[in-house]
């Protein structure tokens, strides 16, 4: 399958990348095939170069540099903080309104990496944003009904795995989240909402062009399960403007195709 292209140049490729696809090859999961850095090489007819990550199960915007002079350009302005992310998350419970949170974290360590070991906490700095609440008439955990809340996720800095985590120490933990989540909830979702993924979406990225300086702003469209899970809890007036979609559109089933629901974890960043 072609990867949804949304933005390229001859310095830059900006994809949406769908959940279930590594970016690159990884011995965590030495048993994957299809990586968006390859299927990116053969769709372009070129090189391509990764300029930041996104989670194995994480869908959205991912950019690509198309030489490595260009790559060392945008890398730097991850390096320097002078790019703007923001992410799409359906987490358990009512989320308050607004929460910045300031709390360090070591990078964790894979059972599966042998040569990874321990090392000291580093700076993690997220402000989530409660967008919507639901709640419905299931009991799935202690409570008759269940709550869930849309939330927006802007992390000022990079580390492994920092919004799951983040959440999950704010006892709001994403939902498919099998490492960080509560995995009744998950199952739920997975098996009676048909949404069998990490519920967690890259929807924009703000970025400086890297020749012309020229302020770019990348939108990453909603995947069918999403756009099935936002009619379902009534949350498509509370959408970003941007990621608003039809209502009447069948969400294309070629959008989930990369889904493992077996997936847990792989070694790249939020």
């Amino acid at each position: 399958m072609d990867l949804d292209i949304l933005y390229l140049d001859n310095e830059l490729v900006v994809i949406n990348k769908p959940s279930g696809l590594l970016v690159h090859r990884s011995e965590i999961d030495r048993h994957e095939t299809r990586f968006a850095l390859q299927l990116l090489r053969n769709q372009l007819g070129q090189r391509v170069y990764p300029v930041h990550r996104l989670d194995k199960p994480t869908s959205g915007v991912l950019a690509f540099a198309l030489s490595q002079e260009m790559a060392s350009l945008i890398t730097d302005q991850w390096r320097q903080r002078a790019v703007d992310k923001r992410y799409l998350a359906i987490v358990r419970g009512w989320m308050p309104e607004f929460i910045h949170l300031d709390k360090p974290m070591a990078p964790p360590v894979d059972k599966y990496a042998k040569h990874e070991r321990i090392k000291p906490e580093q700076e993690a700095i997220t402000d989530f944003r409660s967008l919507a609440h639901a709640e419905i008439p299931v009991f799935i955990d202690k409570y008759p009904q269940s709550r869930y809340s849309l939330v927006e996720c802007i992390p000022h800095t990079g580390r492994k795995h920092q919004l799951r985590r983040h959440l999950k120490h704010l006892s709001h933990p994403i939902i498919g989240d099998a490492r960080y989540g509560k995995g009744r909830h998950s199952r739920y979702f997975r098996d009676q909402l048909q949404a069998p993924r990490l519920l967690l979406h890259a929807s924009q990225l703000t970025m400086s062009h890297p020749v012309s300086g020229e302020t770019l702003v990348f939108n990453a469209p909603l995947d069918g399960i999403w756009r099935r899970l936002v009619q379902h809890l009534d949350w498509y007036d509370a959408l970003p403007e941007a990621l608003r979609f039809n209502e009447q559109d069948t969400p294309h089933p070629s959008l989930d195709c990369f889904l493992n629901v077996t997936d847990e974890d792989d070694e790249e960043s939020v």
